[in-house]
């Protein structure tokens, strides 16, 4: 029925209906268990999503009692119960990281997954200069290998060639800056001496565009699908300093690096960043349920304040806006991580996966190996010294997933990049046996 069916995201169909498709049944904590038995550690966490493992006992709990009640009504017109909490639950938890560092986030907008909360967040960007009585602000500025998701104005902001290119006739205008890619950087630079001229060069694009440019868009720390790239120390707070010195909005889009993946609960958090919108989803659930959120200043907030006659209301919105059973799932998965103490648990395992990533560089093919807290990626190149990858028909990074996979690990690559994204809960012993399983397929795979 798989094969027959069934068309899967990003995969090259004709491939798969070749394949024999791994087809999951059941899991429990960090695996997953598919239908001939066989169990696998939970390496990418769903796709990022899942936090404190697969079959959580107070997450289940928390669906199973909010299904007695409703499972859901709409916010069009009506309010509920969890959506409310949890709107105050979030607003508290950005309060205390990252609230000392600038204006706080209040005003909670909820849809159904990441590239929505994008959507929200652009559009609320380009309003907002509209109720402001300013006009030709119709462009953003976003990063090479940027990855925002795939609805039209995610897309639009996106920078990573592969996905986004073939749509170019149907996108908006924006601006790009360099990716603060250090291993190949963009300038040709080196970053013991470069200085972030990618930060110079972001600032000559505001100093000629600032009054067409919205907002600047940009994933905090570390770009997610564009390969795992891992900005340098201080160029996030950068970014921050010539939005406030251009009067540009910032949008930070925390999908991926939320919720504990960077080892704060925000990234910004890590260098003292507050953005005037910040986009949430991925593991708010725990991995459960599609539920994102956008939470906008009190100061754009009330730009969309006036008389019903005056059409500022903020025109936008999800079937299932703030369902119940999705912010059920998320009110107990913030809940765990104040229980387990989640941050201060997973300290040890980035310490010991920092270290791990160091020692494997010894590799011939492991070109470079990089890591935002338990985000982390090992990038595999054919030749060391002149940084030639692998070409992409080659399948690299496929080959040593599937041999990983073997093996009881599952993870998916980004062309030649192994990503590792485990469940935050991952014991140190299955975060070790993950780890080693991965070496012994590089070693196999570019043995042979």
């Amino acid at each position: 029925l798989d094969r027959k069916y069934l068309w899967h995201p990003f995969t090259q169909m004709k491939e798969w209906i070749e394949e024999n498709p791994t087809i999951i049944t059941e899991g429990k904590d960090c695996f997953i268990r598919d239908i001939e038995g066989q169990w696998y550690i939970d390496g990418i966490s769903s796709m990022w999503v899942n936090i404190h493992g697969h079959r959580r006992r107070e997450i289940d709990t928390a669906i199973k009692e909010q299904l007695d009640r409703i499972a859901h009504s709409t916010l069009l017109g009506l309010a509920n119960a969890p959506s409310a909490e949890l709107a105050g639950e979030i607003v508290r938890l950005l309060e205390t990281s990252l609230s000392p560092f600038g204006q706080p986030l209040k005003k909670v907008f909820y849809s159904d997954n990441g590239s929505t909360a994008v959507e929200v967040a652009l559009k609320m960007a380009f309003q907002y200069w509209k109720h402001k009585g300013v006009e030709g602000r119709h462009a953003f500025l976003a990063f090479n290998n940027a990855y925002h998701g795939d609805t039209l104005g995610a897309v639009s902001v996106g920078g990573v060639d592969i996905f986004h290119t073939v749509f170019g006739p149907l996108l908006f205008k924006k601006f790009t800056s360099p990716s603060p890619n250090c291993y190949h950087c963009e300038l040709g630079l080196d970053r013991l001496t470069c200085n972030m001229k990618c930060l110079d060069a972001m600032e000559d694009i505001l100093k000629n565009h600032a009054q067409e440019i919205a907002a600047v868009i940009i994933e905090p720390l570390i770009q997610g699908a564009g390969g795992m790239i891992v900005a340098p120390e201080g160029f996030l707070k950068g970014v921050r300093t010539l939005c406030s010195t251009y009067d540009v909005l910032l949008i930070a889009d925390e999908v991926a690096t939320g919720f504990g993946r960077t080892g704060r609960m925000f990234a910004c958090e890590h260098e003292g960043v507050v953005p005037d919108i910040i986009c949430l989803s991925k593991g708010i659930t725990g991995g459960y349920l599609p539920l994102a959120v956008t939470v906008a200043t009190d100061e754009l907030y009330n730009a969309f304040l006036g008389d019903f006659r005056e059409l500022k209301t903020f025109f936008h919105g999800h079937s299932y806006t703030g369902n119940q059973l999705g912010c059920a799932a998320a009110l107990a998965c913030l809940k765990i991580f104040r229980d387990d103490q989640t941050l201060d648990a997973i300290q040890p395992k980035i310490v010991f996966l920092k270290s791990w990533l160091k020692d494997i560089l010894r590799l011939p093919h492991v070109g470079d190996t990089r890591h935002a807290g338990l985000m982390a990626a090992v990038e595999l190149i054919q030749d060391k010294e002149k940084k030639t990858p692998f070409p992409y028909g080659e399948k690299m990074g496929w080959k040593i997933c599937l041999d990983v996979r073997r093996k009881g690990v599952f993870i998916r690559p980004l062309g030649n990049v192994l990503v590792l994204m485990p469940p935050l809960a991952i014991s140190m012993e299955n975060l070790k046996t993950m780890l080693k399983h991965i070496e012994d397929s590089i070693l196999t795979i570019m043995h042979h």
